[in-house]
């Protein structure tokens, strides 16, 4: 039987992994991308990931993600992680809106779900001894810096950097910058010498951003409402870390230790605006100690409508709020099986089944 999971290994991961095996204490990173419901897909890895394996052997390690990403690490910071991954799955797959609704209305519904799923606990994930929490955020600047949320502005301002974004991708660092939200024991020295074109901030995470910094990292331009003046934070309006980091196409190749990516598929596409654009796919020395593990082509092929979780489904179901509930929960229900898979593979790594980037 076809297995559940695709595996990519760069090429020092491969070397290490075929010389000393896979253990849990090798992992120094963990990152998840920006993706709105394809994330749901990695629920029973992050429950298996977080809840089982890496407590096997202690460490710190950085998460660090944008969007939904970003909550998914926060809950993988959680005393008890496992619970905050149900919450975030719950809660997620159970959101629910009117036929019409605007900006206003969306991001009064995903601050109720954040609040659920912090469960007013979120200090935990800013002590934890083992995770260090980094959060991927979007500044507007140029036309962008103040849309003051009137729609024709961000419209406006978004389509300008979509086309410089079409003819190179740093012209888009004309309409953005990187705003990283760092938990305050980890000084993001990985991050901090330039990698690309972006300007990018440091800011330190804390109780009173933390909401305000996850809520950022998921607003959807012209979905969501822009998150402005973050405290601690340079002012301004802030959007989606995907914008910029989509499936974060980071300096990972920097730290000694191996990178553990659950994702959604099998490529890393840099920033969301780059999605229709396959040459920008990332090959680099970057990924060279990655481990990136996603949902094979079989087994999305036995998922309901024969793909995963995304926004395309708030139309596709429209007001059948139970249909797409059941079926967004069937998918995170078969998101055990990759788990499965993963824990096999783990504990005797087969590098046959592995390819390259």
């Amino acid at each position: 039987m076809d297995s559940p999971i695709s595996i990519r290994l760069g090429q020092r991961a491969r070397q290490r992994i075929e010389r000393e095996g896979l253990q849990a204490a090798d992992i120094a990173i963990i990152p998840a991308a920006a993706g709105g419901p394809k994330g749901l897909i990695l629920n029973g890895i992050d429950q298996w990931m977080f809840g089982e394996w890496l407590k096997q052997a202690p460490r710190q390690r950085r998460l660090i993600g944008a969007s939904i990403g970003a909550w998914r690490m926060a809950a993988g910071a959680f005393h008890d992680p496992v619970a905050a991954h149900q919450r975030l799955a719950h809660h997620y797959a159970h959101q629910t809106y009117p036929d019409k609704v605007d900006a206003a209305y969306v991001s009064r519904v995903i601050r109720g779900l954040l609040d659920s799923v912090l469960d007013g606990r979120g200090g935990e994930m800013l002590t934890n001894p083992d995770y260090l929490l980094s959060v991927i955020t979007v500044r507007g600047i140029g036309p962008l810096a103040r849309t003051r949320g009137v729609r024709w502005r961000e419209m406006a301002g978004f389509l300008r950097a979509a086309a410089g974004n079409a003819v190179s991708r740093s012209r888009l660092a004309g309409a953005m910058e990187r705003v990283v939200f760092h938990d305050t024991r980890d000084d993001a020295a990985w991050l901090r010498t330039s990698f690309d074109a972006f300007a990018s901030h440091y800011v330190g995470l804390s109780e009173q951003n933390l909401h305000s910094a996850l809520l950022a990292s998921g607003s959807i331009p012209l979905v969501l409402q822009a998150v402005s003046d973050i405290q601690g934070a340079p002012p301004g309006d802030y959007w989606d870390g995907g914008l910029i980091d989509y499936h974060l196409h980071l300096p990972y190749q920097r730290d000694e230790g191996l990178v553990l990516y659950p994702h959604f598929t099998d490529h890393i596409v840099p920033g969301w605006l780059d999605k229709s654009m396959p040459w920008r796919r990332a090959r680099d020395s970057a990924l060279e100690n990655v481990i990136l593990v996603s949902p094979s082509p079989s087994f999305v092929a036995r998922l309901p409508n024969r793909k995963l979780p995304d926004r395309t489904d708030f139309k596709h179901y429209g007001q059948d709020h139970a249909a797409r509930i059941r079926d967004w929960t069937c998918a995170i229900g078969e998101s055990q099986r990759m788990a499965d898979a993963l824990a096999q593979w783990a504990e005797k790594p087969d590098l046959r089944l592995a390819q390259q980037f």
